[in-house]
Formats: C-alpha cells, structure tokens, sequence
C-alpha cells in the first residue's frame, strides 16, 4: 500500500473487490503452473476449467455475486433518485455503470499471453518484428518541454474542469498488495516483471544505481462482475471504482458508507458535513477533514504553531491532488448546502432525506449541463460534437452507460498535456496577489493548508480563471513538472506524468494507435508522411517512427495526443471520437440524466438551462465580477459582468403546494 497511497487510494469496498480478485486471478495461475509441470505445456484457464468451476473459484475468492434484475424492480425509490453506488440505473443490466465493475472494452485487449500479461512484459517478444521502446525513453525523447504555449481563446479552469469532471467518471485503483505474490518481492525496489510490478524501466541511469521506477499493475476486475461487452470472460479487466455516470459522485460518493460519512446527519435541510476548526475569513465553509487522523497530506513548515491542516474528505479520494481542485469541490459543498437551505425554506413539511435527495438531483444535473454544453464542444469541436453526439433524444436502455478502457487510460487523458507548470493567484483586481506567489505545479500537491492559511479559494479560482490555459503542441507535449517533478506520496523518487501514463495503456493491454484509428473510421498510418500529414510535423513524425519502428506499435495516448486539433477543439481526430463516443454513452444510457422524461417538471428544466460554473462562483465565493462563459479567457475588467447579471436559477420552480398553506401540526 505504500505505492500511490494517495494518489490511487481506494474505498475499502472497492479494495475488497480488488482483494477478491487478486485471488481468483492467482488461483488460475497456480491451477496453470501445476498443468504445465504436469504436462510440459501452457493451457489456457478456459481449456481446464468448465464454467461452474470458474464461478465457484469467484465465489470461494471473495467475489460479489451479480445483482439480479429483480431486485431493480423492488426499490421504488430508485424510480426518483439515484442509487449512490449507480446500481440499477438500468432495471434489466443493475451493473451497467456502477461502481466496481470493470470498464468495458470497445476492441478485445491485447494480452501477451491473451490473459494478463501486458504489453511489453517479455523483453524477448516482437511486434511487427521489433521490440517496444520503453516508455520512459518515448518520454525523455517525444514529450518533454521545458516551455509550453498559451491558448488565447481559453482560460486554465477549462483544463481543471476536465481532470475535476473526469474524477467524476473514472477511477482505476492500483493493486492492493505491495509485493509480488508469489515471488514476494518488493515492487518499490524490484525491476522485475512480476504480478503486480511492471516497473518502469530506464536506461540512462549511472552504473549501479537503480535503473526503473516503481509501477503497480491497476487492480483487476472480480470475475462476477464481468458483462457481455468487457471482452473475455477470463481476461484480466480493469475497475472502474466509482460510477461512470456524470451524477456528481465527486460530490456525494459512490458507496452508502461514504455518502453518510459526508453527510451532516443532524441537518434538517440534508446538508453536507462542513470543517468543524476552520472557516474562511467571510464565514464560509471549508470541506471536512478526513477521518483518519494524521492524514498524509503536507504541511506548512513555517507555521510557528504547527497546527495541522488535515486532508479534506469528499466525495472523490483525489480532492487534496492540488488546489485547484480543492477549490472545486469545496464550491461545490457551498452550492450543496445553499441549496439545500432554499429548499427547505420552501418546503418546510420536507424531510431532510427528500431535501437532500432533490438537492443531489439538482446537483448532479448541473454537472451534466455545465459538462455536456460548455465544456465539451470546446474539447471535441463543434463538428465532432454533432457527429458523435448529437441532439437529446431520450433514454435508451440498450445502451451501456459504462466507462470504456480506452477513454479512462488514454483518450480522456489528453487534458495532462495541458497541465501548467506554474500556479498563479490573483487579487480582486485579477493581478499578481500582493501576499500569494504563484506556485510550482509540484509545490501545489497534497497542501490543503495552503487554502485554509493563503486566503482561502478566490485567490486560486481568479488564477485559473485570469490565466490562458495551457495549449497543446506537437513538439512542446508535457510540462517538466509532470516528466521531471511528479509528486506521488510515500515515493522518494520524481515521477513521470508521460511514462505513467504509457505504461498504464500498456498494462491494460489497449490495442495500438491504428487499432483505434480503424475503430474510429479514420485512415490508418502507414509511412512517416501519413503520420507527418496526420501530426502536421516531419521532425516529431520522424522521432515517433524511429523510436516504434512500425506504425501499429505507436501507444495509442501518445498518437492521440500528437494529432493535430480539429478546427474549434483542443484534441485531434482520434480522441474527439472516442470522447464524444463516451460522452454519448453516457447521456443517453443514463436513466437519470436531466432532460430524460420525468425527471424535472417543464419549469424546473428551464431553470436549469441558466446553470453557469460563473453562477456558482458568484453564489459561494468571494469574487464578484467574472466572464459570463468562465472557461473562455477574457480581459479584466472590460470582458468580465458582475453577478448581478449573471442569472441564477429560481428555486421557486421547486416549491410544492403544500408549502403555501399553514404548517400542519406535527
């Protein structure tokens, strides 16, 4: 547990489920070892074991057996509201969604030995008649840049908007164990391939020292949970730990434990739990501390009183990562709670379940509007936006909302090549903070404490709000913050953002760059001009193929993020497909979504319609002028409008007619 303890730090739920199926996947291993000592050749598990006897090694292992659909039918008040954990979302497929089933596979995976090994995990194995090249060299050679470009048309919250939504889709846990099991070596000093130690190796390191990184394999999935659209029954398959939906989980959670765990359940009006020992200096609420006390996170070395500044808990594990998404999450706990407060002012005979419930529900659709219509027609482009998503047009149960393998691992990823390597804070006046510096990106990580002793979130919110975002190029991909200065807790050594990344797609056995062109009906790469006319640059063209080789050997995030940007996005051809894929998928087999029949009355949605990321910056901060469409970059103070006319929604389309009378005697 050592490796990414924080980083990928998992639900106790979900590291059970990943316990279980470490089991039932070494239990396969042994039952294999024993036949190829017995018969002197490998068998694969289906050719040993009947299907009963797969399914009774889960069960003996530890994993959870399949909800049945009839169960779906039973919870009426799964008609109006969400279950937390996504389950039941679809009445006749209760997993499609959820939490702690493996994400789905839109092509077969691309196993060594067709069940688990990785891609590369044999030295001696040949694609297309060469090695792979080890991806911390693609990094050092394609990725790395010491300076990046600005995007004038966008400001820096559109990228954190991404890695914030994206916490609200996707979570893959690391392996649960620390060493291997059973050769018993330590992944954080082994440069062995053994389950569960890919390390990363390296090859420009002085003699004698240590020469790779340390890397933990994503936890597999458990065998019951498999679905008919994962791919092999018995391939290793990755989990997806929260729900694929955009229902705000970063906010509530994805398990029944951690939702009351964020919860103030002495509230009458639903409220969430806010920090008990600090507000910020207008009164408002902080997130709570976690409840595992010391917490990992940093601490300010210069507080002569040496007061801790805890974690904060919410609805994600990774809120702490940096200040910017801090930032969010403790606007979103604000928004929550204001709106919880109005409701019940409005509808005094409600409990604090049913108020809390509507307030999650008007939550949640907020992050699907602020999502789908602001956010990614700026990702995709407008073309591609039509393309692959399209008008509304309701509910379709037979679509499979789940989170796929290649837009968890690779595609949605784009948004690390915008990372900034510099933090800035901005006063009233959208300038320089007189007492705030701008940080390193790296000085940034796991400091809570830095929100609550550094003017609380506005200075970070004008930041990102007042600063270009940081644009994507060819030849300038990644940040030396993230390829030479990556913070991961409880690891001495710099991370890289770019070999992680690769090294993950790899581990998850995803097919190539081609594999995916193809997928998506676009022309494959075949000579270095077609990869030149694709990425619009003959130098990086040239350094891709010298390092692979062979096109189909390119990884597939690394040649989706070379590509050149569509006119109007901020990806290319290859990622605007498979985000707007995702993105389509889970709109339109969501039961739940907002504009789906029966969720909201006509007057409710037309309220919706005029949530804006600016509103709720209004409504729960300090800062009182901003750009109407914060994600676009405007000028301080000609392009910014004060609050006042920015709209907000009226919760009086939420009143019920009871509330207009006398109270009833209680």
């Amino acid at each position: 547990m050592r490796v990414f303890t924080f980083l990928r730090q998992a639900e106790p739920e979900t590291l059970e489920i990943s316990r279980a199926a470490e089991i039932f996947e070494t239990t396969l291993q042994v039952l294999k070892n024993r036949v190829r000592l017995r018969y002197k050749r490998d068998l694969a598990v289906s050719e040993l074991l009947s299907q009963e006897d797969v399914e009774l090694i889960a069960e003996l292992s530890g994993c959870p057996p399949p909800t049945h659909p009839a169960l779906c039918l039973q919870q009426n008040q799964l008609d109006k509201y969400r279950s937390i954990s996504g389950i039941c979302n679809n009445r006749q497929n209760p997993h499609w969604g959820a939490a702690n089933i493996a994400l789905v596979r839109w092509l077969p995976a691309q196993y060594e030995d067709r069940e688990r090994q990785p891609k590369g995990w044999n030295h001696r194995r040949l694609y297309n008649g060469f090695q792979l090249p080890p991806v911390l060299e693609v990094s050092k050679k394609i990725m790395k840049s010491s300076h990046k470009p600005k995007d004038a048309a966008y400001s820096q919250l559109l990228v954190e908007w991404g890695q914030y939504i994206d916490h609200d889709i996707t979570f893959t846990p690391s392996s649960p164990s620390k060493t291997a099991f059973m050769e018993g070596a330590d992944c954080l000093s082994t440069c062995e391939n053994v389950h569960p130690c890919f390390p990363i190796e390296s090859h420009d390191m002085m003699s004698g020292s240590q020469s790779c990184m340390p890397f933990f394999r994503s936890a597999p999935a458990c065998f019951s949970t498999f679905g008919p659209s994962t791919g092999e029954p018995l391939q290793r398959q990755q989990t997806n730990s929260i729900t694929s939906f955009l229902d705000a989980s970063v906010v509530y959670g994805h398990t029944p434990k951690l939702q009351s765990s964020l919860r103030d359940l002495s509230s009458p009006d639903g409220k969430l739990a806010i920090n008990k020992q600090y507000k910020d200096p207008k009164g408002r609420p902080y997130l709570p501390f976690v409840t595992k006390l010391p917490s990992d996170c940093l601490q300010d070395s210069n507080d002569p009183q040496g007061e801790r500044v805890e974690c904060f808990a919410a609805g994600d594990t990774r809120a702490n990562e940096g200040l910017t998404l801090t930032s969010l999450h403790t606007l979103w706990l604000r928004e929550h709670n204001r709106i919880g407060g109005t409701l019940k002012r409005l509808n005094y005979h409600w409990s604090a379940e049913t108020v809390y419930q509507e307030t999650r529900k008007i939550v949640g659709a907020m992050h699907q509007i602020i999502t789908m219509r602001d956010y990614v027609p700026k990702i995709i482009g407008p073309e591609s936006f039509e393309q692959y998503i399209g008008p509304y047009e309701g509910y379709d149960p037979t679509i499979n909302p789940s989170a796929s393998n290649v837009f968890a691992t690779a595609a949605f990823r784009f948004g690390h090549a915008t990372v900034t390597p510099i933090l800035r804070r901005l006063n009233e006046s959208f300038q320089e903070h007189e007492h705030f510096r701008p940080l390193r990106l790296h000085n940034s990580f796991f400091t809570p404490w830095r929100i609550v002793r550094e003017g609380g979130i506005e200075p970070v919110l004008r930041g990102i709000i007042g600063t270009a975002a940081t644009a994507v190029s060819t030849d300038k991909l990644m940040a030396e913050e993230v390829t030479e200065d990556l913070v991961v807790l409880n690891i001495s050594q710099k991370m890289d953002l770019a070999a992680l990344n690769m090294q993950r797609g790899r581990d998850h056995a995803l097919p190539g760059y081609n594999d995916w062109r193809a997928f998506c009906g676009l022309k494959q790469i075949k000579t270095e001009d077609d990869l030149g006319d694709i990425i619009g640059n003959r130098r990086v063209a040239e350094k891709i193929l010298k390092m692979y080789k062979h096109p189909n050997n390119i990884d597939v995030w690394l040649g989706g993020l070379v590509e050149s940007l569509l006119p109007g996005s901020r990806t290319g051809p290859l990622f605007s497909c498979l985000i707007g894929k995702q993105m389509k998928v889970l709109r339109d087999g969501d039961r739940f979504w907002w504009e789906a029949q029966g969720m909201f009355t006509e007057q409710q949605k037309a309220e919706l319609t005029k949530s804006s990321l600016s509103r709720i910056i209004c409504d729960n901060s300090d800062i009182t002028t901003l750009p109407r469409d914060p994600f676009r970059l405007g000028k301080y103070p000609s392009d910014h409008l004060s609050c006042q006319h920015i709209p907000p929604i009226n919760l009086e389309a939420w009143r019920e007619e009871k509330s207009r009378g006398e109270p009833d005697r209680v």
